[in-house]
């Protein structure tokens, strides 16, 4: 199916029938035309979805791990195939640029790959007491029914993160996908339906009322894992609510990188890692690098060099593959990005490129960079989640690194360094889950992704991604 109205039509059309009377509607952010209107799942569905996902439950964590992992696989193959429709769904709701809608897609296809292989591999372990009295053997069962929640700036792949490890491992999932950006996870569980999963077993709750269906899906007594992307502080909310029943909680929350580039690094190289480090979905992303510390050293060279490359990129609709930089996700967003210059530039920082909002349709703000920005502007301290690039100054390694550590987060860095020794002894002192050393991008479905601090709990992707979903049993006997 590779027509965008088709895969939309199919999608809300096979959507969980337990829908009411209340819809909503999705907006375009380049236009804030009305996309699609969807119905809006009530705490009434929340329940319903997750008895059904209870019932499914037992036979699908029976299911053999090899046929759990060739559903996942033709998961895989049918969002391949259909990649050019998926990538323009998410223009669409999202905004990007389809360059970034089209890499999306990609990775977040290639989660049910690489669960489709991790699934196989689910192993426990046989060991001995050392009495020498019994044998102890452990086995990773499925934690059992999972209330899977994302956040718009990622809609595909922040959604196959969580979907492909939990099926992997034999369990059930309700996701609530968020309000601005429902229409892609509807697709994608229209895409595992076509692939073979078996109903009851996969449930997407498109919602204008996001506390409440979470809230009903942590009360729940078959819910057993919570995984949540988003803010902290919502995610300290929902910590104190899967509290209530112990539930287990992974949370991925929010990031405030820094992007260090240390004495003799390769200017040139620094800045295309910048742009990509920033720029990714134009800078609305948890591993965004957010605050730029830069040795005197080479700190004109990299702020001309950068601010030329950020000047550069054409904004626009994100269906137009001339534009590079589409809008930001809404108004409120395009206001604050603007808020945050204005008190930079206050405080003495300089804007080199960008920094005011145009003039025109849509939530759109400019690529902006602003040098020499001070220590303790709001800029540096708040996750600016948008195409903005402050740049600090420091005159030492140690300055650079107590800077990036100057925050109560730690989710993703950046290091940029031409001695390879120098690099890895600065990424080893970040405070951080991830570092970019020479690198621009940290995420692969191969990689353990996740953060430090408040930046979150436990790890998603690679194999600690299935272990997630898991419980571990042991059982002692002798022989």
């Amino acid at each position: 199916m590779t027509d965008v109205t088709a895969l939309l039509d199919a999608a809300v059309a096979t959507s969980d029938p337990w829908r009411g009377d209340d819809t909503f509607d999705v907006l375009d952010p380049a236009t804030d035309e009305v996309v699609r209107t969807v119905p809006s799942a009530t705490p009434e569905t929340a329940r319903q979805s997750a008895d059904a996902a209870a019932a499914a439950l037992g036979p699908w964590a029976a299911s053999t791990p090899r046929s759990r992992a060739e559903i996942l696989r033709r998961t895989f193959e049918i969002m391949e195939g259909e990649a050019e429709a998926i990538a323009r769904v998410i223009v669409a709701e999202n905004g990007k640029a389809l360059a970034d809608a089209r890499s999306e897609t990609h990775y977040a296809a290639d989660f049910f790959r690489w669960y489709s292989e991790e699934a196989v591999r689910l192993d426990g372990s046989l060991g001995r007491s050392p009495s020498g009295g019994n044998r102890i053997l452990t086995s990773h069962k499925p934690i059992g029914v999972a209330a899977l929640v994302t956040p718009w700036n990622f809609p595909a792949a922040m959604a196959t993160r969580k979907i492909a490890p939990a099926l992997a491992a034999g369990c059930t999932v309700v996701l609530k996908p968020a309000s601005e950006t429902p229409l892609t996870a509807l697709v994608i569980a229209d895409v595992l339906r076509r692939a073979g999963v078996p109903e009851g077993v996969v449930h997407v709750l498109p919602s204008a009322h996001s506390s409440a269906i979470v809230g009903e899906l942590l009360a729940h007594p078959a819910v057993r894992k919570l995984s949540f992307t988003g803010s902290t502080e919502v995610g300290k909310v929902l910590l104190r609510s899967a509290a209530d029943r112990v539930v287990s909680a992974s949370m991925e929350l929010g990031g405030n990188a820094p992007f260090v580039v240390l004495p003799g690094a390769d200017v040139d190289a620094a800045v295309a890692g910048a742009m990509l480090a920033k720029m990714r979905n134009g800078g609305q992303a948890c591993t965004a690098a957010n605050r730029f510390i830069v040795h005197e050293s080479v700190a004109e060279a990299f702020v001309d060099r950068f601010s030329a490359a950020m000047g550069s990129l054409a904004m626009g609709p994100g269906h137009d593959e001339r534009n590079q930089l589409g809008p930001v996700i809404n108004r409120a967003a395009q206001r604050d990005m603007q808020s945050l210059v204005d008190q930079a530039l206050a405080s003495g920082g300089r804007a080199r490129t960008g920094g005011a909002v145009p003039v025109g349709p849509g939530s759109f703000y400019p690529a902006t960079v602003v040098a020499d920005v001070p220590g303790d502007a709001p800029v540096l301290r708040e996750e600016i989640f948008g195409p903005v690039a402050p740049v600090s100054v420091v005159g030492s390694v140690d300055e650079a690194v107590r800077l990036a550590n100057a925050t109560e987060v730690g989710l993703a860095g950046y290091v940029y360094a031409g001695d390879l020794a120098q690099g890895l002894a600065v990424a080893e002192r970040l405070d951080v889950g991830m570092v970019g050393l020479n690198r621009g991008v940290v995420s692969d479905p191969a990689a353990p992704f996740g953060g430090v601090k408040e930046s979150g709990l436990g790890r998603e992707g690679a194999e600690e991604g299935i272990l997630e979903y898991t419980e571990v049993q042991m059982i002692a006997t002798q022989w």
